[in-house]
């Protein structure tokens, strides 16, 4: 395949180059959504192998510093305050216990530490006490992550300037299907955080969810979106939802694992350079379902046994994961699987 072109199942040219762009049509995301899985995963790979060391993945670790009390209606989200699940409003964590938490992440194997905050925006004084946090983790030789919800460009600017490395502020989803999920928020208002993140200076995290009831299309369109943005997201988390008792969504129907598989799949071809993060639901994912996401390019996980206030894997059952796959922690010199 040197010039990356492959047919897929109705004739048509596919051309999976490795060279990043920002020019891809919806057509040709849904065409490459269309393709023979293997060759898919084989496109995949070669675009992988052209960017990313092989056999690694970059670990990271999600605190939630303020838990619940949201006012925002995101239909999957255990943390607005509109739905009854369980999940009790918790006040700002203080900065001692967030170290200890960032201490015992990077002891784990962690790389970079993520806060995370249920607002819809922050206010001045919990800002302050971020930036604060930020400061202290980054100290600790850690990489930064926040999602903080909508930021303007003052609020990036100063998480900027207290050492924030990546700011996490998802898509969800399509434009078109957006709506159907979450109505206290416009699609613009999400990128609009992004071009403000961006102009800051700051790295950007920006991915979606698989799951919620959208089409191939719709999963397309959000990645033709993220792939036409002036610049490429540095990360690409790529959720399976996890449907939680008390959302709208909580029946929603099991996405079938090789359409999640494609999803990250043409994630890794449509944004080439970017860490594609397996993200959450992993919990509910098989070693085999796992290890197919790593070979269509995933090459990031969120380590730890909690996802803000969803399960996910524990450290010990990661670690003989990537051992048994070869895989080892991006950075690491020891054998596989070593962290």
């Amino acid at each position: 395949m040197p010039d990356g072109t492959i047919g897929n199942s109705n004739g048509n040219a596919v051309d999976i180059g490795v060279e990043p762009r920002h020019d891809w049509t919806l057509a040709q995301a849904e065409a490459l959504f269309a393709l023979p899985f293997t060759d898919l995963i084989y496109g995949a790979q070669r675009v992988h192998r052209a960017w990313h060391q092989p056999n690694t993945v970059q670990m990271s670790t999600l605190l939630s510093i303020k838990t619940g009390g949201c006012p925002e209606d995101c239909a999957y989200c255990p943390q607005s305050v509109r739905y009854q699940t369980g999940v009790e409003a918790e006040a700002l964590m203080a900065l001692p216990e967030v170290l200890e938490r960032a201490r015992a992440a990077r002891a784990a194997g962690a790389t970079r530490f993520c806060m995370g905050a249920a607002y819809r925006s922050p206010k001045r004084k919990e800002l302050e006490k971020i930036a604060q946090m930020v400061s202290a983790v980054r100290a600790l030789g850690l990489e930064t992550c926040a999602t903080l919800g909508m930021l303007s460009l003052e609020q990036a600017r100063e998480l900027k300037d207290a050492g924030l490395d990546y700011y996490n502020h998802n898509l969800d989803s399509s434009e078109e299907f957006y709506g159907q999920v979450i109505s206290t928020r416009r699609y613009q208002d999400r990128l609009d955080t992004l071009a403000a993140v961006r102009e800051a200076g700051m790295n950007v995290c920006c991915g979606g969810i698989v799951g919620m009831g959208e089409t191939v299309r719709d999963r397309a369109q959000m990645l033709v979106t993220l792939a036409n943005l002036p610049h490429h997201p540095e990360s690409v988390p790529i959720n399976r939802l996890v449907r939680v008792a008390g959302t709208p969504l909580e029946q929603a129907a099991d996405v079938e694992g090789l359409d999640f598989v494609r999803t990250i799949a043409a994630a890794r071809v449509m944004i080439p350079k970017a860490h594609v993060r397996l993200s959450a639901g992993r919990s509910t994912m098989s070693d085999e379902l796992q290890a197919l996401a790593f070979l269509a390019g995933a090459n990031s996980i969120f380590y730890g046994e909690k996802l803000l206030t969803t399960g996910n894997p524990d450290v010990e059952q990661d670690r003989a994961l990537l051992a048994r796959l070869g895989i080892r922690a991006e950075g690491a010199t020891a054998g596989p699987g070593a962290t």
